[in-house]
């Protein structure tokens, strides 16, 4: 069948990628979001922390990918939040690398506000952080929010934070006191109307900015650099990049694939370098799209649940589009940020290409599970529960550490703030284009997996070590886009 049915035709099945733990390291999670009955049995229908956690507590029990590791003896009155028991009854997993976080509660109308339209609150800027050098640097700003209005993009460095220009705290300060949370600190809530002063450096030049966090939806593919055809060397190379895996995306991923099929572009660079996945059904439309040479006879993934629940295992046949291309090479830019539905699609595409597709850039984060949504709609409460792996044709599906050390190439590249995203000469693009050309290059270490953009640092922003700030308590938007304020 094409899509998962029964039990899951209620919710989307999620493969994203921070599942909220702290830090400045994306964790990634499930980018599926499926809904399924109230598990038994049924919670009292009260809110009170104590019926939370046990619904909570019987929706893991229930389809927990690893039941075997659930913390049996995690006692629910030790912790003050439902995320905290969650966290107590899949450290195990967790300190195995199974679930680094990616089970976790959230808001069910947050969560379907941004899968829906990319509706979040914020400054509307991707940030990462360089912790030795203390910095904090611009990654993306994104199209329709408050920092891009202000003048704020790729490239600039924050130097300063406050409310005012008296009580402005250098972000240096702010990293030797109180680490990366303070930062997430000094920026305040995700709440329209939050006001915050920042002192931004670009070319050695500062300035003050004042911005006021509002609503808006963040594109999922961006009208400036998403989606083009570079021209290297005589040759049309089609450029995508994917922000995040939600519906919202589904019509531009088909303009652009429209004009790359017009233009008969057959060689194509896939920017997931910051995607932390997200929905499964947008993950298997761009298979598609990347998919005309297919035939529906052909795997593009599969679904595979514990053994009490394999019932529920179902296979993903291609299904090319009016709008499908027939790839002959496809280069993949993916960073310790991109995780679960991008992961599934390059893992999904890897059996068909062999040699002629590759991963540049560095490691990718290395979650091939995703989860299932449980909903207790009374309370606003959305469980999602790591349930299912996703395997390609070949059945290959354990990439825990990423799938560098999966794929028959891979390219080592940086990410060069001081270049827009799309800009040919960007480091990680360049890479691309050196690999569809034939051109050799230096392969993806597997260190780079779970911790930052490691490698050989080329200086000044070019860099394989900073890290996507990602704050202890994300919001749904923040889990599915690493590094969103």
């Amino acid at each position: 069948m094409r899509h998962i049915t029964g039990l899951l035709a209620s919710c989307a099945l999620l493969l994203s990628a921070c599942g909220g733990g702290g830090g400045s390291s994306p964790a990634p999670s499930p980018t599926a979001v499926a809904g399924a009955p109230t598990p038994t049995p049924a919670p009292s229908p009260t809110c009170s922390l104590e019926n939370r956690q046990a619904f909570a507590r019987d929706v893991l029990n229930e389809w927990y990918l690893f039941p075997e590791l659930l913390v049996t003896s995690a006692n629910p009155a030790s912790f003050t939040t439902v995320q905290g028991y969650i966290d107590a009854l899949t450290a195990t997993a967790r300190a195995q690398g199974k679930d680094r976080f990616f089970t976790f509660i959230t808001s069910i109308a947050e969560e379907n506000a941004f899968n829906t339209t990319g509706a979040t609150a914020g400054i509307g800027i991707r940030l990462s952080i360089d912790t030795p050098g203390r910095r904090v640097l611009i990654s993306e700003s994104f199209e329709g929010a408050p920092g891009l209005t202000a003048g704020i993009d790729r490239g600039d460095e924050i130097l300063a934070i406050g409310t005012a220009s008296s009580n402005l705290r250098s972000v240096s300060d702010i990293l030797a006191a109180e680490g990366s949370g303070g930062i997430t600190t000094a920026l305040g809530p995700s709440t329209a109307g939050t006001t915050r002063l920042l002192r931004v450096a670009r070319g050695g030049v500062s300035r003050e900015v004042s911005v006021t966090k509002a609503d808006f939806d963040l594109p999922a593919v961006s009208s400036r650099y998403g989606a083009r055809i570079i021209q290297d060397g005589g040759r049309q190379i089609g450029y995508l990049n994917l922000r995040t895996f939600i519906s919202a995306a589904d019509t531009p991923l088909r303009d652009a694939f429209r004009s790359f099929r017009a233009a008969g572009v057959t060689e194509f660079i896939v920017d997931f370098r910051y995607n932390g996945g997200g929905l499964i059904s947008t993950a298997e439309l761009l298979g598609d799209l990347l998919g005309g040479n297919r035939t529906s006879a052909e795997l593009f993934s599969g679904v595979r649940f514990r053994a009490s629940k394999s019932s529920r295992n179902e296979n993903t046949f291609f299904n090319p589009r009016a709008e499908s291309v027939s790839p002959a090479k496809i280069a993949f830019i993916g960073t310790s940020a991109s995780a679960s539905a991008s992961e599934l699609v390059i893992n999904s595409l890897a059996p068909y290409y062999n040699r002629n597709l590759a991963l540049i850039g560095s490691n990718t984060f290395g979650k091939p599970v995703g989860q299932i949504a449980l909903d207790r709609s009374a309370c606003d409460d959305r469980v999602r529960v790591v349930a299912f792996t996703s395997v390609n044709v070949r059945g290959a599906g354990d990439y825990f550490n990423g799938l560098a050390s999966t794929l028959d190439v891979s390219c080592q590249a940086a990410d060069d703030l001081t270049r827009p995203l799309g800009d040919p000469q960007e480091a990680s693009i360049r890479g691309a284009l050196d690999f569809l050309a034939g051109r050799s290059c230096t392969a993806i270490g597997q260190s780079s997996a779970a911790g930052g953009l490691t490698g050989q640092s080329q200086g000044g922003q070019i860099t394989f070590e900073r890290e996507l700030l990602i704050p202890a308590a994300p919001t749904p938007a923040q889990r599915e886009v690493p590094g969103l304020f």
